[in-house]
């Protein structure tokens, strides 16, 4: 006699079979109905903010156990390393010199993980690079990103030099996992820390974009006047939700291949 299916298996077949218009629909329902449990659950909603970077830092640190136990970097891209010390950097100028607080300590210690990463891959680990699968252009990235930051950016007192450093990070965050995603769309088998950790950053942009939804929920928009004028609020909301997005595709790749109990990633065609 066969044995009854566990019910999150039917789930994960029932989504299989839906158009990918559905799929889009009961993610965004799904991802609605997680920021109302969040608001409920969670009185201070900066504690959000504060698990997105703890995320982040688990990321690293799953990163860098993976570089020290397999010896290798199979899988990794370095360009995206490069991108996350960059944004991770001039945030931090920004903390200093505009708002240093606990976050300014948290972002340190990512930016030092970053750079061990960075130096292993480059030199430890250089013999099992993958160049030609991270071929990613950087200026892709940083030009837009920079440009875009000269023409919007904060209306605050600080200095124009730091409000435009203030967007281009914001700008840079929401696009860095972009190489990284070009490795996997290329390779199309991940294997599991490079996978544990991509998802870590699924997570942490999540949290990060629901902190301020409900921030600007909470505060009945005032939160968007403190942040400045024309169309620099939207901008920081709309690099959120991109960064969620950009990243939510192999968010669900991950959760249905966790429960089929494969230990490998495979990415369909098309796939992030």
């Amino acid at each position: 006699m066969k044995a009854p299916r566990r019910p999150i298996y039917a789930v994960i077949t029932w989504l299989r079979r839906q158009p990918p218009k559905v799929k889009a629909f009961l993610a965004v329902v799904a991802g609605m109905a997680t920021l109302v449990l969040l608001r409920a659950i969670i009185h201070d909603h900066d504690n959000l903010f504060v698990a997105a970077e703890a995320v982040h830092s688990i990321g690293i640190s799953v990163l860098i156990f993976k570089l020290m136990k397999d010896k290798t970097c199979d899988g990794l891209s370095l360009k995206s390393q490069e991108l996350t010390a960059m944004f991770l950097a001039v945030r931090l100028y920004c903390s200093f010199v505009m708002e240093y607080d606990m976050h300014t300590l948290l972002d340190l210690a990512t930016l030092a993980t970053t750079l061990w990463v960075i130096y292993m891959i480059r030199f430890n680990l250089k013999s099992s690079g993958m160049e030609d699968k991270d071929s990613f252009p950087l200026y892709y990235v940083v030009v837009p990103c920079a440009f875009l930051a000269l023409l919007i950016h904060p209306t605050t007192s600080h200095h124009i030099a730091n409000r435009i450093c203030w967007a281009f990070c914001v700008y840079l965050e929401a696009v860095s996992v972009l190489p990284q995603l070009h490795v996997m769309q290329n390779t199309k088998i991940i294997e599991p820390f490079t996978a544990h950790y991509v998802f870590a950053l699924g997570i942490a942009r999540f949290l990060s974009c629901a902190h301020w939804v409900l921030q600007v929920l909470d505060s009945r928009g005032h939160l968007l006047i403190a942040l400045g004028h024309g169309l620099w609020p939207s901008m920081v909301l709309i690099s959120e939700i991109v960064q969620t997005f950009i990243l939510a595709d192999f968010c669900y790749y991950y959760v249905q291949s966790v429960f089929g109990g494969q230990l490998v990633l495979r990415l369909p065609y098309g796939a992030v």
